[in-house]
C-alpha cells in the first residue's frame, strides 16, 4: 500500500469515526443544526475533493495534488452549501406539493422522497453539474495560463457537451442519483448533506473508470 492510500484511508477513517462514536456524532449534529451552510462546505470541499484525488488516482496509477485542487475544493463548498439549501427546499415543497393534492401519496415518506429526488436531480442537477463542469474547465484554464482571460464563449467551445448531457445529464441524473437521492431523503435530515458528500466519492470512482474506459479505447485505436 502506497503511502497516499494510507493517508486518503486514514481521512475517510476518521470521517466514519466521528460518525460512529456517538459522542463525537452528537457534536457533529449539533454544529450542523446550528451552523448548516458552513458545516455544508466543509463536508463537500473535503469528501467530494476526496472522491477527485481517488479518481485520478486510479486513472494515474498514481497519487497526485495539481495545484488546482484548493480551487477546485472551493468549487465542491460552495455546492455542498447549494445542497444544504435545496435538500430542505425539494423535500419542503414536495411534501406542501402532496398536502395540496399536487402530488398523490400524502403522509409516505418513501412517496415524498422519491418525488423529492426526481424532482431535483430533473431540474437542480442538471445546472449543478454544468456549474462544476463550467468552474473546472475555467480553474484548469486559469492554472495553465494566468495571463489569459477566458470568456464563457471559451468555456462553451471547449465543454465536451456529448459527456455532460449523454453521462451527466441523462445517465447520471436519471438512472443514478435519483435513485441515491431517495435513499439519502430517507435517511433524517441531519445526515443527509453528509450522505450527498460521500457519495460524490463514488461519482468520482464512475468518472475514473469512464476515463479509463475511454483512454482504453483510444489507445485501441491508435493500434488500428
Amino acid at each position: 500500500m502506497k503511502k497516499g492510500d494510507s493517508i486518503w484511508g486514514g481521512v475517510l477513517a476518521f470521517w466514519i469515526l466521528i460518525l460512529a462514536v456517538p459522542a463525537s456524532r452528537d457534536r457533529f449534529i449539533e454544529i450542523t443544526e446550528i451552523h448548516p451552510y458552513i458545516a455544508g462546505f466543509i463536508k463537500f470541499s473535503i469528501l467530494a475533493t476526496m472522491g477527485d484525488l481517488l479518481g485520478m488516482r486510479i486513472v494515474n496509477k498514481g497519487w497526485a495534488v495539481p495545484k488546482s485542487t484548493l480551487a477546485k475544493s472551493a468549487v465542491w463548498g460552495t455546492i455542498g452549501i447549494m445542497v444544504t439549501l435545496v435538500f430542505t427546499v425539494y423535500m419542503g415543497g414536495t411534501a406542501a406539493a402532496q398536502a395540496a393534492g399536487r402530488l398523490p401519496f400524502q403522509g409516505s415518506i418513501f412517496a415524498q422522497a422519491l418525488f423529492g429526488s426526481a424532482i431535483m436531480n430533473v431540474t437542480f442537477g442538471p445546472v449543478m453539474m454544468t456549474f462544476h463542469r463550467f468552474t473546472d474547465m475555467y480553474i484548469d484554464l486559469k492554472y495553465e495560463d494566468k495571463n489569459r482571460k477566458i470568456t464563457l464563449s471559451d468555456l462553451v467551445e471547449k465543454n465536451d457537451w456529448h459527456s455532460l448531457v449523454e453521462f451527466a445529464w441523462i445517465k447520471a441524473c436519471l438512472f443514478f442519483w435519483i435513485a441515491v437521492h431517495t435513499l439519502v431523503f430517507l435517511l433524517p435530515p441531519q445526515y443527509r448533506v453528509i450522505a450527498s458528500a460521500f457519495l460524490s466519492i463514488v461519482m468520482g470512482l464512475m468518472l475514473a473508470c469512464i476515463k479509463l474506459e475511454k483512454r482504453q479505447g483510444e489507445d485501441m485505436a491508435k493500434e488500428f
